[in-house]
């Protein structure tokens, strides 16, 4: 059959926009020629819903909005949709719903499969809103048995039963899998070596885009019955391509080792959508001349435009003057707008009226909050939101100020060590310098004392730290600053465990 693979990129709760994207891909694969389109998991929502689902109207308007996708493509190719689909075992406290593959076809909505193996890990909690479904039967079409399977449905480690097991010995002879498979160093891998398990054609269809802290990275597959990837859809954005299946092709390399330029991408498309699906049109973070605003300032302008960035420079008395320059040049590079707010007038007068914080740790965040409060008043003057710059290891050690440079909506490098911001700054670099050399070769300061340097050996520490973190595990340092973290805005996910929803550690403990 001629199969048509979608990726799209659907916002949470934009039931017709996600219609629209859906049936025009659909259209798109419809007259290339598919038999047949796939498309990925919970594309009519949006994923992940969470706490929506346990509003009725909202579950009644995407049973709707699923029907009303399968009217306006009566016409065209059949095609199998992620939605959802009532249980009829709702009660109090869970909505009662499946996660589904609905097979659109002349106009009606038909169940293909129910997500059987819900993940309760990580950031996943779907126990909390779906139950999982009975065994289902494979599709005819054509000479093929087409066994259909929803994300966690291809695994197999951990859980008792094995779906694709069950629909082999139903007469499953090839497998479409829809998919809402985040982002994370080593994913695609990981979702390759499940297909191959099965030693049968695979097509997988995955969601693209960043829905909060989320980042779906799209680089949907297909696979023949030998385990040779013959096609690869690109990654971090939407494609639609058309090709038999199952079929001969080559084999293209795709489980390659994670590149620093796939976070980059991934940072780009997260940063840029959240500010998109928020009609979000400005960002405004502080530049100080050190490697993490500048870095944060390259993946602002990328995924904003550079016309809608303004980078500020909050210089005190003990700020290096190269510091500002170095800043001003990276603004020009660039072409964002940039700004220098000397901050040493409000500084002194803060200090005259708390003549006891002029010393010490005091004296140091209250610089820090008066660079918050310059920095919120742009944005509020000129609307947008404020561009976080701190690094997961700062984050882990609690060596940020709460209320001061841990502000902000969004944080592109709140899940990369202090060493893999200094790799994105090289890979930024490899072709032409956008970030000035002083930005990478000075010592790491926040530049209030004389003379301060960050008291760390990070190419010792960063490793040490991040280990902790993704064994679940914590320290003295980890446990003393949750309490900052959990005040944190979002954290964009690029690794295995990152800060947010998917570690959940207390902030009261022993």
């Amino acid at each position: 059959m001629k199969l048509g693979l979608a990726q799209v990129n659907p916002t949470v709760g934009d039931l017709e926009g996600n219609v629209l994207r859906c049936l025009e891909a659909i259209r798109k694969a419809s007259k290339m020629g598919a038999d047949l389109v796939l498309l990925p998991e919970m594309a009519i929502p949006g994923y992940p819903p969470r706490d929506i689902l346990f509003d009725d109207s909202f579950v009644e308007a995407t049973l709707e909005a699923t029907r009303d996708l399968a009217r306006r493509a009566r016409r065209l190719a059949p095609a199998l949709v992620g939605s959802i689909q009532r249980s009829g075992q709702a009660q109090t406290g869970h909505p009662g719903l499946y996660n589904t593959a609905c097979l659109l076809q002349a106009g009606i909505v038909s169940p293909a499969a129910h997500k059987r193996l819900l993940p309760g890990y990580d950031v996943f909690h779907e126990p909390r809103w779906f139950l999982p479904g009975t065994g289902s039967v494979p599709l005819s079409l054509g000479e093929h048995k087409i066994g259909v399977l929803v994300c966690e449905d291809l695994w197999d480690e951990g859980y008792p039963s094995h779906p694709p097991l069950e629909l082999m010995e139903a007469g499953a002879d090839t497998f479409l899998v829809l998919a809402a498979m985040p982002f994370r160093s080593g994913a695609l891998s990981e979702r390759l070596h499940h297909a191959r398990d099965l030693q049968a054609p695979v097509a997988l269809a995955n969601l693209v885009g960043g829905n909060d802290e989320l980042i779906f990275d799209g680089r949907s597959f297909v696979m023949d019955g030998e385990g040779r990837v013959i096609r690869q859809l690109a990654g971090f954005r939407e494609e639609v391509c058309v090709m038999d299946f199952p079929g001969p092709g080559a084999e293209i390399p795709a489980d390659e080792p994670l590149q620093i330029g796939e976070v980059y991408s991934a940072l780009v498309l997260g940063l840029g959508d959240l500010a998109r699906k928020n009609n979000i049109r400005r960002g405004v973070l502080g530049i100080s001349g050190g490697i993490d605003s500048a870095v944060t300032a390259v993946l602002a302008a990328e995924s904003l435009g550079a016309g809608n960035v303004t980078g500020i420079a909050i210089p005190s008395r003990f700020t290096d003057r190269r510091s500002t320059e170095n800043a001003r040049l990276l603004a020009a590079r660039l072409g964002i707008h940039f700004e220098v707010v000397e901050m040493e007038e409000i500084h002194r007068s803060t200090l005259a009226t708390l003549p006891a914080m002029a010393e010490g740790l005091p004296a140091e965040n209250i610089q820090a909050r008066i660079r918050m409060m310059i920095l919120m008043a742009f944005v509020n003057l000129h609307g947008g939101m404020l561009v976080n710059t701190s690094n997961k290891t700062e984050l882990a050690l609690g060596y940020s100020t709460l209320y001061g440079d841990m502000a902000g909506t969004i944080s592109p490098l709140g899940d990369l060590t202090k060493l893999q911001v200094y790799d994105l700054a090289r890979f930024i670099n490899r072709i032409k310098e956008v970030i000035p050399s002083f930005c990478l070769e000075r010592p790491p300061s926040a530049e209030l004392r004389p003379g301060q340097i960050d008291p760390f050996d990070y190419d010792i520490l960063a490793p040490q730290v991040e280990s902790l973190v993704q064994g679940n595990l914590s320290n003295d340092a980890l446990k003393r600053s949750e309490h900052k973290r959990q005040q944190m805005g979002i954290i964009l996910k690029v690794s295995g465990k990152a800060f947010g929803s998917g570690r959940m550690m207390p902030v009261t403990r022993r």
